[in-house]
């Protein structure tokens, strides 16, 4: 194998690829990323044999072959590297590496042992405008589960119906859904569940590819699935991942269709009320009081504890309905808060027993809701 490339170049797709490559002590080989260079394409490819990541750099083959080194290394030795002309040629069990007045020699290890990335088929796209798609993903990602005992929850849902993607994400005490717009051949609606983990990555990747403009096509994101494993293609890259196996629950019956009291504030006045709020509420129950006082027309945000004393805020807002409060978590409350667009945040309420729901006036796709804390 002999190749050429841009340092440039080289180094975003290592940049992107290599992060997965951790220390595997059982297999020693996925701390590798392996170089393939085939059918005039130079890949970059690496796994932890849940995600694999496939960066195709560009370059010039002067030798085809395909070798695997550690990542970490050359990854760190490229990135030293002046933005000129850089040569990589396997010689022997190693790796040689040479751009102007720097020469490395890195020991590798063949590619046979290197796990196979799983193959997806290519019939059924999906496509969406990545710039929404990142955005999101990261307005529902944060409310996974972290807890492994219901493996369903520590995913997210991707609905496909029709020219609609619906993401939702619960840890069974808050839910935060969005819907946006995509494109698609696909004739028949689809649910799956796709790992946190893997989508944490590809948010990386796609901020990556977005830094490093490393294509002018990388305005779309597209993604196609099959029974067990989804592809996603951003770019020069690809990502391959496995899915979640399991029933999500259904949460649209949790969700209020109506609301006894509903109130518009003001997001940044919330924010600062309910973070003086959380300085007085109690270690480990973190909980704050929203009361709706009838024809007031003003929220009042309290909280006290016996360690380090009280706290009340009144703000104006907007609101009709009844006479209403509720206690919620307010780490809860922060999360959906700041993963709303817009001037003006609206809640609605039934009373203080059922979920309060958090959306915008701005965005109408979104919607976040916390269970309360019962008294």
């Amino acid at each position: 194998m002999k190749i050429t490339s841009l340092q440039e170049n080289f180094k975003s797709g290592i940049l992107i690829a290599s992060h997965i490559a951790g220390k595997n002590v059982n297999l020693p080989i996925l701390n590798n990323v392996m170089i393939e260079a085939k059918d005039g394409n130079i890949r970059l490819i690496t796994t932890d044999l849940e995600v694999g990541i496939t960066a195709t750099v560009r370059g010039k083959i002067e030798k085809e072959g395909v070798f695997t080194v550690d990542s970490k290394v050359v990854s760190e030795f490229i990135a030293l590297l002046p933005n000129k002309k850089v040569e990589i040629e396997r010689k022997d069990s190693n790796l040689l590496i040479k751009s102007e007045n720097y020469k490395t020699v890195v020991r590798g290890q063949e590619a046979d042992e290197f796990p196979l990335i799983p193959k997806v088929e290519r019939k059924e796209y999906f496509k969406a405008e990545a710039n929404e798609f990142r955005k999101a993903l990261s307005q529902v990602i944060f409310a996974v589960s972290n807890s492994e005992t219901r493996i369903e929850l520590t995913g997210v849902q991707f609905y496909f119906s029709g020219d609609k993607l619906i993401m939702a994400a619960t840890d069974s005490y808050r839910l935060a859904e969005k819907e946006i717009k995509i494109k698609t051949n696909s004739k028949t609606d689809k649910k799956i569940i796709i790992p946190a983990k893997t989508l944490q990555e590809l948010i990386r990747i796609m901020s990556a590819v977005k830094n490093e403009n490393l294509s002018e096509e990388s305005e779309d994101i597209e993604f196609y699935v099959n029974d067990n494993q989804i592809l996603f293609i951003i770019g020069n890259t690809e990502l391959v991942s496995r899915l979640i196996e399991g029933q999500y629950p259904d949460y649209k019956q949790i969700i209020p269709s109506k609301s006894e009291t509903s109130v518009s504030v003001n997001r940044d006045e919330l924010v600062r009320a309910v973070k003086a709020a959380s300085i007085f509420s109690k270690s480990g129950v973190n909980d704050v009081n929203l009361d709706f006082p009838l024809g007031k027309n003003k929220i009042i945000i309290s909280s006290s504890s016996s360690q380090t004393g009280e706290n009340i805020t009144e703000l104006e807002a907007a609101v009709n309905g009844k006479d209403n409060g509720i206690v919620v978590n307010f780490r809860y409350l922060l999360d959906g808060v700041n993963n709303i667009e817009g001037d003006t945040i609206k809640l609605g309420i039934i009373d203080g027993n059922t979920p309060c729901v958090l959306k915008s006036e701005k965005d109408l796709g979104y919607i976040y809701i916390i269970m309360p804390i019962k008294q």
